[in-house]
Parts: structure tokens; C-alpha cells; sequence
């Protein structure tokens, strides 16, 4: 797998060192929450190293699961979460963002902040495991400590470019109908809202596409 660089990130492929924050980010119901039929959040560390190693297994010439790594140490927000709005008043106190827990490693070593996808995505049908459709979808998961940043928006015209490069011509990105944040991404990204679907994963999703040359 390329790893790939923007003006402000890195996508790498996974380490067997990234499972603390892989566990970290999957187990947040605000990010498991529209992921699958049925959501549930990651709880085991060994969870999130079996995922790694999937990750890493993929073997296509242009499919992948990308780490996001920020160039630059980053500061965030104290807490990362929703707040209610008698809370947004208060101040907030700044902290560094996730830190990997591996003590030998520099705590200015320049955080992960998600997840950037482009897979197989398998047709919607009547028995399990569900079949590859033929179609290549792109998706993303971040962590809410690099919400609101445009990371994923930048992730994700990465990763296209270098789709429509390696010769596909069409990438599509999948949502639940509630998710509006991840629909907002698709459409800066240039892709096309073409309705409602329940092509894909057994579920109706919302259907965004992007073909080379647009």
C-alpha cells in the first residue's frame, strides 16, 4: 500500500504500535454510531490489534486502510465531546491530543487523528457474509479530538486522486441518512449525491459518487 502526503498529512499504513489509539478511537459511540447495521463500540485492546492486522493483510493494487498521522504535534479542545449548551460557556482547558502509550515514544511525536478507507464494498443480499458488489467505496473515521479541522475532507481528495490514478473510474462513499457530517465531506470532495440506496450492506444508505475526470 502507498502511503500518501498533503500539505498537512501523512497516510501510512497501520503499525502493530497504533492499537492503543485504534482502540481509543473505536471505542467512542460517537464514532461507532453510524458504523454497520449494528453499531457497538470496540472494548478489547486485542480487538483493536486483530483489526491491524487485517488492515494490513489487504492485497490489492490499489485498495487500503490508511493511518492519518498530523505532520505537527497538535493541540485540541478539553473535552472531546458533545457538550450541552449550558456547557459551551465554560472555558475549556487546551491538552495535547492522543499520545500513543508506549513510554519509549516522544510525547512530541506528531499525533494520529483517524482512519481513511478505500475498499471493496460487498451488495446488499440475503445471506452472509455479504459479496463484493464490484464497486470501490472510500470512507473515513476520525477521532472527535480532530473534528472540525478539514482533515478527513483532505484525507479524502488524497486518497481519490490517487484512485482515479491507479486507473479506477468510480469510487463511491456510502452514509447513513442521519450522518450529515460525513455527507458534508462527500460533497467537498466533489462527489455527486445521487439519492437514496439499499444497494450496498443490506441497509439504506445515501450515495455519493466520484468518476476520473470530474
Amino acid at each position: 500500500m502507498k502511503s500518501l502526503e498533503t500539505k498537512r498529512l501523512i497516510l501510512r499504513p497501520w503499525e502493530p504500535e497504533d492499537a492503543d489509539f485504534v482502540l481509543d478511537l473505536y471505542s467512542r459511540w460517537e464514532v461507532q454510531r453510524f458504523i454497520g447495521n449494528h453499531p457497538r463500540v470496540m472494548r478489547e485492546r486485542a480487538e483493536a490489534e486483530e483489526r491491524i492486522r487485517t488492515w494490513r493483510a489487504m492485497d490489492h493494487p490499489l485498495h487500503g486502510v490508511w493511518a492519518v498521522q498530523l505532520k505537527e504535534p497538535a493541540r485540541v479542545m478539553e473535552p472531546a465531546q458533545v457538550k450541552e449548551p449550558a456547557q459551551l460557556m465554560k472555558p475549556v482547558q487546551l491538552k495535547e491530543a492522543f499520545q500513543p502509550k508506549n513510554p519509549d515514544q516522544p510525547k512530541t511525536t506528531a499525533p494520529l487523528a483517524g482512519t481513511l478507507l478505500l475498499k471493496s464494498i460487498p451488495a446488499s443480499g440475503e445471506t452472509l457474509p455479504l459479496q463484493p458488489s464490484g464497486d470501490t467505496e472510500i470512507g473515513w473515521h476520525f477521532h472527535p479530538d480532530h473534528w472540525g479541522h478539514g482533515y478527513a475532507t483532505e484525507a479524502a481528495r488524497a486518497v481519490l486522486a490517487y484512485a482515479f490514478d491507479g486507473g479506477l473510474d468510480r469510487v463511491v462513499a456510502v452514509t447513513a441518512p442521519a450522518n450529515s457530517a460525513s455527507q458534508r465531506v462527500c460533497l467537498r470532495v466533489g462527489m455527486v449525491h445521487r439519492g437514496q440506496t439499499n444497494t450496498y450492506y443490506n441497509a439504506l444508505c445515501e450515495l455519493f459518487q466520484a468518476t476520473a475526470g470530474d
